[in-house]
């Protein structure tokens, strides 16, 4: 695999993009007016719904708060210092695999769609925070210019 590309305002677009399409799949996909009605014999299954509906928007909720910080950085609202402190990816559990097979399909293909895009989401993340962890501090840099000038 090679190295991944680097977050960049036409990449975070078209996240967003496709975050908004999906947030709003699993908005409609969640929407539990009558589906817990249909499911109201089935205890385990009502649960399993529920626990999965609670995963699943959160975890696209988290994406699109990563999303709306890296697109405030880009349109200058944030600096990199409060988007590295604040705009870390949290991790997020994948679906139970007992609950999942209580799930009808569609909703479970759904569920694990969210878990790739946070996953991608994640890797992107992380590899931003590793390239940018091996460049030099901002001390380090101001310490060699100012060594240059009085070396120069």
């Amino acid at each position: 695999m090679g190295t991944p590309a680097s977050i960049n305002p036409r990449i975070v677009e078209g996240l967003y993009c496709e975050a908004l399409v999906l947030s709003d799949d699993v908005r409609a996909a969640f929407a539990l007016s009558g589906r817990l009605g249909a499911a109201a014999n089935e205890d385990d299954a009502t649960v399993a719904l529920s626990c999965e509906a609670l995963r699943t928007t959160t975890r696209m909720m988290h994406s699109l708060a990563w999303l709306l910080n890296h697109r405030a950085y880009f349109a200058g609202e944030l600096s990199e210092f409060q988007l590295r402190r604040h705009g870390k990816l949290a991790d997020f559990p994948e679906a139970e695999p007992n609950r999942l097979t209580l799930i009808d399909g569609e909703t479970r293909t759904l569920i694990m769609a969210t878990e790739r895009f946070h996953a991608r989401l994640k890797r992107l993340d992380n590899g931003w925070r590793e390239r940018e962890a091996t460049a030099p501090s901002a001390i380090t840099a101001l310490r060699e210019r100012l060594g240059a000038q009085l070396r120069g």
